[in-house]
């Protein structure tokens, strides 16, 4: 029988059932060298653990109704009005977690996953891509995280980069979308599998050595990330100074990454 990604509860604690994914521990991986989104049997146990009773009343209708009737019946599906509810029901604070609970439940697919992230709101969007891993194996969900990429929404840009991606983003893209975090200000401990993926990239430490070169000239400070990253890398490009940041650098951590 085929299992839904992501549907074993990880090993250690998680802050996204709290709405937490800036702080989010340390996950199982199910290959040991790419990330695991937090399991969803565990997410719904810490977000009921929670939720006021109402809100638990709330979303267990909503999840029954989404497994249900997953299908549109008219211009739109019960379980989608459910995923625009679910800040007020739940809370803005725990909203990210019952809307992908509530994708999960109603089994959405990669055109449903992108009809609602074309249609939804940012925090919406943000929900869609932390579904992404428990959802989609393969990488047809992509053009979602590109897009994701592309804004300057740092809440959409830190969704963007995890464990989807990690598992899925080519090389040049993901490179890309590490000078995005350091571009917009998103802590790059939201990249999930960050200390695999640049070991050993010399390309990537090139990139970060131009990006500090030209915020130098400019008389602009260098992200402090920028040097953490660098460190992972283990390149130190020709002619390039010694970075400036702490020798040992942070342990990445959110939606399910990798330290």
């Amino acid at each position: 029988m085929t299992r839904r990604p992501s549907e074993d509860p990880p090993e250690a604690t998680t802050a996204e059932a709290s709405g937490d994914t800036s702080r989010q521990q340390t996950l199982s991986a199910p290959d040991a060298t790419t990330p695991a989104a937090p399991g969803i049997s565990y997410l719904h146990e810490r977000l009921t653990a929670r939720l006021a009773p109402a809100a638990r009343v709330w979303l267990d209708r909503a999840l029954h109704e989404a497994a249900a009737h997953p299908r549109s019946h008219g211009p739109i599906s019960v379980w989608e009005l459910r995923i625009a509810e679910a800040g007020r029901r739940c809370g803005p604070e725990f909203a990210d977690t019952a809307r992908v609970l509530i994708l999960h439940a109603a089994r959405a697919d990669t055109d449903a996953l992108a009809r609602v992230y074309r249609q939804g709101t940012a925090d919406e969007r943000r929900a869609v891509l932390h579904a992404l891993p428990h959802l989609v194996p393969g990488p047809e969900a992509l053009p979602l995280v590109e897009d994701a990429l592309r804004t300057n929404d740092t809440r959409l840009v830190a969704a963007a980069v995890g464990p989807y991606a990690a598992r899925h983003l080519d090389t040049h893209n993901w490179r890309h979308a590490i000078l995005k975090c350091l571009f917009t200000g998103v802590p790059v401990e939201a990249v999930a599998d960050l200390p695999r993926r640049a070991r050993a990239d010399a390309e990537l430490a090139r990139m970060l050595a131009d990006y500090a070169a030209e915020r130098t000239a400019a008389d602009r400070p260098v992200p402090e990330d920028l040097h953490r990253v660098l460190a992972l890398t283990g390149q130190l490009p020709t002619g390039a100074p010694p970075p400036a940041g702490p020798d040992t650098p942070a342990s990445p951590s959110p939606s399910g990454k990798d330290s």
